[in-house]
């Protein structure tokens, strides 16, 4: 198994190169839209999760949740939730218990979910807890990417208006590799402990 570092510096993170997904990345703005991508999305076994807020810069203002990112290892779905709110087929596939649903800091995201519509979750995998496993100290994903991938991803789009009429380019990438970097980080741990495992039952 190969040694991973336990933590890294911002030093070394602004040395590396930068990632970004290179999959099919599909804006989901209708009800019919996100049942197909749902229906697809059920065929797969592991899927990466993440969701992203308007910011706002009032204290004590809050907005409710505006995209959620759902990704293959080549297809990124972004279902505007601010267009559509929660659909029915989604509110299904967050509860369905066969596929396994990849995310970083859980918590904030079930708790903005649940502002907009009470949702059931089932099968997710909450990174923070589960590469602790592997000896990595860090939290936050940009830092458990860099210490497995050696690659870096950038944060500028975290703060833009997810709720404007049309995302950008921009935008759409950065919410896609959000969620895309979340199950990678999964399989490929899960990858290298499988490698472990064999080597001991030989």
């Amino acid at each position: 198994m190969m040694e991973l570092k336990t933590k890294i510096t911002k030093e070394e993170l602004a040395d590396y190169p930068k990632e970004e997904f290179s999959g099919k990345i599909y804006v989901i703005q209708t009800e019919s839209d996100a049942d197909k991508a749902v229906a697809y999305l059920k065929t797969q076994p592991i899927v990466g999760f993440d969701t992203e807020t308007r910011p706002a810069f009032v204290k004590g203002k809050t907005n409710q949740v505006a995209l959620m990112q759902l990704s293959t290892d080549t297809h990124c779905f972004l279902f505007r939730l601010n267009v559509i709110g929660i659909p029915d087929s989604l509110v299904e596939f967050l509860k369905d218990p066969s596929v396994k649903k990849i995310g970083l800091s859980l918590k904030d995201d079930f708790r903005s979910l649940n502002k907009k519509k009470t949702v059931e979750l089932a099968n997710f995998v909450e990174l923070q807890t589960y590469v602790k496993s592997f000896g990595i100290e860090d939290n936050s994903l940009m830092k458990i990417y860099a210490i497995i991938f050696g690659k870096r991803i950038s944060k500028a789009q975290r703060l833009t208006n997810w709720e404007a009429d049309l995302l950008t380019e921009r935008q759409q990438k950065y919410a896609a590799l959000d969620a895309w970097a979340s199950r990678e980080i999964y399989v490929k741990l899960e990858s290298m402990q499988k490698d472990v495992n064999d080597k001991i039952e030989e």
